[in-house]
């Protein structure tokens, strides 16, 4: 089995998210992929099977369980595809649906992929869910920006969005990791998108990940997918238009992700980023 290393939503080996990724992964076991997903230590590693015509069965793990939807390990995965075969569009079957990834490269080697989300969903947070996630964050009523109303998004995995009020409170994150991974784990919630916002079209966020075993993912394509479904459903932007996500400044692997938002409801979210290889 060859065992691909890339860092998603950068161009920089020390920024992104670094993810694992098996081009071919065709007869592995559930067994086997865990055992693998967990010696690389990653947070997500991706599995393709290829099928042929540039469609590939995906399924994702990290160190500790199996995912159904990760956007940074489809963003390398693209990548390292694009860079052996070149550019193109490649389609993935994966536990949440299928998913397009596009993929570009720029003279100077830089590669781009773009991946559109299965659709979108918006839902309340039960009162006594908020509560507990809030206490388990340590932020109180009062840190949350009003005009973001905390919810659960998906767009191929489950994540609540809560808003701080201001830029310090994102930054000062220090949570129960215990705490908050079991209450992740009675929701079937994936991460926490925990975002706060610079202007109408930039957002700042941290996404803590106990369940994968790492205490924060420093670049969530599924959240932002999943937040650019939330944005558009609440009517906090005026689509069609393209926000940014900036992610993994306070763990010292900044990262971009650019969420394009079409008009069209209920019609898949675009995320994209750059993505380079990193040393085995």
């Amino acid at each position: 089995m060859e065992i691909l290393r890339y860092a998603a939503f950068s161009a920089d080996p020390a920024g992104g998210n670094p993810a694992g990724v098996v081009l071919d992964a065709t007869g592995v076991s559930d067994a086997e992929m865990l055992r693998v997903a967990a010696d690389i230590g990653y947070s997500e590693t991706a599995f393709l099977v290829p099928h042929g015509n540039g469609r590939f069965e995906v399924r994702y793990f990290s160190p500790l369980a199996e995912v159904p939807f990760c956007g940074h390990a489809t963003i390398a995965s693209a990548a390292a595809y694009a860079q052996r075969h070149g550019p193109g569009v490649l389609h993935f079957d994966t536990r949440a649906g299928l998913v397009e990834v596009s993929t570009d490269v720029t003279p100077d080697g830089t590669i781009t992929a773009t991946l559109i989300s299965v659709q979108p969903q918006t839902k309340p947070i039960a009162a006594s869910d908020l509560a507990a996630l809030l206490e388990a964050l340590g932020w109180a009523p009062g840190d949350l920006d009003a005009t973001l109303p905390p919810r659960v998004a998906f767009a191929g995995a489950w994540h609540p969005v809560v808003a701080a009020a201001n830029r310090q409170r994102l930054a000062d994150l220090d949570y129960d990791m215990n705490a908050l991974a079991t209450l992740m784990a009675q929701r079937d919630w994936t991460t926490i998108d925990l975002v706060w916002r610079e202007s109408s079209q930039v957002f700042h966020s941290r996404n803590p990940f106990p369940p994968g075993g790492v205490v924060e993912d420093p670049a969530t394509g599924a959240a932002a997918a999943a937040f650019g479904g939330y944005l558009r459903e609440l009517g906090l932007v005026a689509p069609p238009v393209t926000v940014t996500m900036h992610q993994g400044q306070d763990l010292g692997r900044p990262s971009v992700l650019t969420i394009g938002i079409p008009a069209e409801p209920r019609t898949g979210i675009a995320v994209t980023g750059t993505a380079v290889a990193l040393a085995a």
